[in-house]
């Protein structure tokens, strides 16, 4: 008996032992040769472990797609899929070497779904290197017969080449994904255009979106941020052969990706090896503001995003359609002021410094040129508009000229370089008379600073005396413009600009000293409104009315501010300058303003759908909004608060995120609204404390509401209660749940705690809803409505919760005001309770940084 059970043991373990090879036979840690292949559940590592391949579904899909992608990180990071336009839809899917040594990928019937499609192999295997390259070698001679990085999908990886192989045709490009759950061939791609002097672009299509400029030697031109770099090494290859971009990394303790998303933003992205979290930080980003997108401000109009006015024309050019250059973007460009004759030498050259030069794909280009000798060429040709160096290297060499008109031009107060723009010799001869003047304005700054001081100081008081003598004797300017307007009006006679808008800032001139918003007169306003007639009356809020309007052929709305309103100087200024000097398609677009004696009002680009509240919390018009605008409108006031507090040329708080202050234009797409509260916050200031506590009750975080303490946490905080609102359809005042009173924020998170999270949805938008985005969305508002500052999230960081389904989310903890109860009120609920006093008077200097 014991020796038959020994002979049964010693079967066992040599079946045990078998099974075992074969197993190890099947698939080595690296490689797939003739006899192995890689089956739906198997995966392949890369010897050092940084990368895998196997099959996987992305996000909500259940489609099947070959990828490869970062092992050692949590959330997984796919950055090539072979098969994305064509998935497997179970999970019979096997990759193997074919007899003829192509790479194939088979489904169910064995049909082959995708191939590498190359010639016959005698001895081919498949190796995944820790590079994140798939290779198909010749296992003998050791020579690549395909690689996946010639093939490219949504990411570029170190030592990849973006770009082109001229001598077998070979293109390679970034194109995007679908969308979140579909990898497929999405609408933008990013690859070197080699006409002229190559550069890269993003495409939408066919349409261009995006130009990096030329390589300057050391950068593409518009990627200023590209060098000095202590972490990656950019580099541009021109050969016959090839012309490519590619990077690498200086530092193996760091990854780094560059991406093109399919919402068309290109990104560049960063981890640390020992980052124990393995997320990725956004190192760099397309588009960061407006003139980062293609010919924003036209032909020869320069784009400056950190003027007030974005679209400008350099001196001796002018708006191609002055009645229109403010009230749009400024695509229309510029013309010449003054027309010069070549063969006379009329003419001189202007240098612009700083700047991202022309659009090259039709520039010559000579790389033995002196700057010197490149001028000399550019005089010779009377086509020709402008010259540059080509690279900035050894002091600026070589030479790029233009012959037609300059496209895409902007201006950087960091980096970019000197481009010498041909004009008439008068407005040359009126341009360094103007330079000459500089110096002596300069020196008379400071003594005008005191003096403005001393105006501001001075000037309440004696507005306070002119305007009760002007009350006195019964005089009202308003009301007797209204009446010249009304007559103007039925004469037939268009607006007339006020005399206190400078004619400079109509010319359009490129004069970064003296740029503000367009000023309109009382009565240009009064004939747009029709009067400010109650059919124009778009709405009334805490400081004021809001009409609607025509201006120029434009529709406008007019925010007139109350006299009665507590809005007061400081505030307007604040708010003007404020939203000028901000650019975003989810944040508002001021035109303009107006200021007659006791008036202020602000002229905004007109929006369809009005504001949020006014469809969110009526039930008759809350069914309009299903969850995915609702999912939107959630997305798009994220990257729009997230711009203020990171992206812009300033840290900017807000302090009155409110339904009624998120606009919606046609397609839905929210704008973020009402900047009359707003702060600028310094380089090194994370946080500021005020006696003055302004916002609504109900949208204030804790330490605002009882400390006066404000940060980007207390805007955290508001954005967190406006999607709960979202959510529910209920405002966060007078919420009443089993006749007791509680405030929305603990109704969210008794229901959220309870694992009901569901049941606050609005009931007019559940069969419309994707449960897991609903969950989502309510959990990253309770992380936002944390009592404590320091335990809500940063807006990046909800950005990324909210895009990225895969993301792991905190769990929340007890909300702030979770006990209180919040009183019923009825119209707009301002917490200014307080009057402004000539010793609470703060005099803001805004800085450009």
């Amino acid at each position: 008996m014991s020796k038959i059970y020994g002979s049964l043991q010693l079967f066992f373990v040599s079946c045990f032992a078998l099974l075992g090879f074969c197993s190890s036979s099947f698939i080595a840690r690296d490689i797939i040769t003739l006899n192995q292949s890689v089956i739906d559940g198997k995966t392949l590592v890369s010897s050092g472990g940084t990368f895998e391949l196997g099959f996987f579904s992305p996000n909500n899909s259940n489609n099947r797609y070959v990828g490869i992608w970062y092992k050692r990180n949590p959330v997984q990071t796919i950055v090539w899929v072979a098969n994305r336009d064509d998935p497997i839809t179970d999970s019979s899917g096997v990759l193997k070497l074919s007899k003829d040594g192509n790479l194939v990928l088979l489904n169910r019937s064995e049909t082959m779904v995708w191939s590498t499609n190359i010639l016959k192999a005698e001895n081919p295997v498949v190796q995944l290197l820790d590079s994140g390259n798939l290779v198909v070698r010749d296992d003998d001679t050791n020579l690549s017969l395909w690689q996946s990085f010639d093939h490219p999908t949504n990411t570029l990886l170190p030592g990849m080449k973006l770009g082109w192989n001229l001598k077998t045709g070979l293109i390679r490009v970034l194109t995007s994904w679908k969308n979140h759950d579909d990898p497929s061939t999405g609408s933008f791609t990013f690859g070197v255009d080699r006409r002229g002097y190559p550069q890269a672009f993003v495409w939408n299509g066919k349409t261009k979106e995006y130009r990096s400029g030329p390589w300057n030697g050391l950068q593409f031109s518009a990627v200023p941020e590209m060098w000095p770099n202590f972490i990656l090494n950019f580099s541009f290859t021109s050969t016959a052969d090839e012309l490519y971009y590619s990077f690498s990394l200086k530092n193996d303790s760091f990854c780094s990706r560059l991406m093109m998303s399919s919402s068309g933003k290109l990104q560049r992205f960063l981890v640390a090896k020992d980052d124990k979290s393995k997320s990725w930080n956004r190192y760099w980003f397309f588009p960061k503001d407006q003139c980062d997108n293609y010919r924003a401000c036209g032909a020869y109009g320069i784009c400056n995003a950190s003027a007030s006015l974005v679209c400008q024309c350099p001196t001796g050019f002018k708006p191609r359609d002055p009645q229109n250059w403010f009230l749009r973007d400024g695509s229309g460009g510029c013309v010449r002021k003054t027309e010069f004759g070549c063969q006379n030498g009329d003419y001189g050259f202007l240098k612009l410094q700083d700047m991202k030069v022309p659009d090259t794909s039709q520039a010559f280009v000579n790389e033995s040129m002196s700057l010197q000798e490149c001028e000399a060429a550019c005089r010779r040709n009377c086509s020709c508009t402008a010259y540059a160096n080509s690279k900035v290297t050894e002091g600026g060499t070589g030479c790029l000229y233009w012959t037609s008109e300059l496209i895409d031009l902007r201006v950087y107060t960091e980096g970019g370089q000197d481009l010498y723009l041909r004009m008439a010799a008068t407005d040359l001869a009126k341009s360094q008379d103007s330079e000459a003047h500089s110096s002596e304005r300069k020196r008379l700054t400071v003594g005008l600073s005191v003096c403005v001081c001393v105006v501001v100081l001075v000037l309440p008081f004696i507005c306070c005396f002119l305007s009760k003598k002007r009350k006195k004797n019964g005089c009202s300017s308003n009301k007797k413009t209204e009446v010249r307007a009304s007559r103007l009006k039925g004469q037939g006679m268009q607006f007339v600009e006020s005399n206190v808008s400078s004619r400079r800032e109509y010319s359009g001139e490129y004069n970064k000293d003296d740029l503000e918003l367009p000023v309109f007169d009382f009565a240009t306003i009064a004939i747009a409104t029709d009067n400010f007639s109650e059919a124009n009356k778009l709405g009334k809020g805490g400081f004021g009315t809001v009409y609607k309007g025509k201006l120029k052929g434009q529709e406008i709305a007019v925010k007139r501010l109350s006299k009665n309103s507590g809005q007061g100087q400081q505030e307007f200024k604040n708010e003007v300058i404020l939203i000028a000097k901000l650019q975003h398609r989810n944040l508002v677009r001021l035109l303009g303003s107006c200021i007659d004696g006791e008036e202020k009002m602000l002229i905004y680009e007109y929006l369809q759908n009005r504001s949020l509240d006014s469809l969110l919390f009526d039930k008759e018009k809350s069914s309009s909004l299903d969850w995915a605008k609702r999912f939107q409108i959630i997305r798009g006031i994220a990257r729009g608060i997230l711009y203020l507090h990171q992206d812009s040329r300033f840290r900017i708080i807000h302090r009155d995120l409110k339904a009624s202050n998120i606009l919606l234009d046609g397609e839905m797409n929210p704008k973020v609204s009402d900047f009359g509260m707003a702060r600028i916050f310094g380089g090194d200031e994370t946080e500021a404390n005020t006696k003055r506590v302004v916002g609504t009750y109900g949208y204030m975080s804790p330490e605002y509401a009882m400390d006066g303490v404000f940060s980007v946490k207390s805007d955290v905080f508001s954005f967190g209660v406006l999607v709960l609102e979202i959510v529910s359809g209920e405002k966060n005042r007078g919420f009443y749940y089993d006749n007791s009173e509680f405030t929305l924020l603990a109704h969210a998170w008794r229901l959220w705690k309870e694992g009901k999270g569901l049941e606050l949805m609005d009931e007019s938008m559940k069969g419309s809803s994707s449960a897991d985005e609903v969950l989502r969305c309510i959990q990253v508002a309770l992380l936002c409505v944390q009592e404590r500052a320091e335990e809500r999230p940063t807006m990046s960081s909800v950005v990324l919760m909210l895009s990225c389904e895969t993301t792991t989310i905190p769990q929340p903890k007890f909300p702030g005001f979770g006990h209180e109860r919040i009183p019923l009120e009825t119209g707009e609920s301002s917490a200014k309770q307080e009057s402004c006093t000539i010793n609470q008077l703060t005099i803001t200097i805004v800085e450009s940084r």
